[in-house]
């Protein structure tokens, strides 16, 4: 259901069945890993004005991996890391 890169790709997948007969497949919930469980590529502070899709683009090479670096830093709402200019962000190693 989800591609190799989503940030979904290993929730279970399930279903339910609506009052109306329709079935419904929906993920289960994600839980945030722990950040310090995930293995460290760098440190590399981000620019001022700089999207977190960007950021990711030039230190992952993927800008759709943003969600892998706002795991790293344990931010549930990836604005968040961008508020502070200069500020060294944990990139991880891409996992498989």
């Amino acid at each position: 259901m989800f591609d190799h890169t989503s940030r979904y790709y290993s929730i279970e997948v399930t279903t339910k069945t609506l009052v109306n007969g329709t079935t419904v497949s929906y993920g289960r919930r994600r839980f945030l890993p722990d950040p310090e469980a995930l293995p460290l590529l760098a440190e590399i502070a981000i620019n001022q004005g700089e999207r977190l899709d960007n950021f990711t683009a030039r230190t992952l090479g993927d800008p759709l991996q943003f969600w892998r670096v706002a795991d790293a830093n344990g931010a549930i709402a990836p604005a968040d890391l961008m508020t502070e200019p200069n500020r060294l962000l944990r990139v991880p190693l891409p996992q498989p």
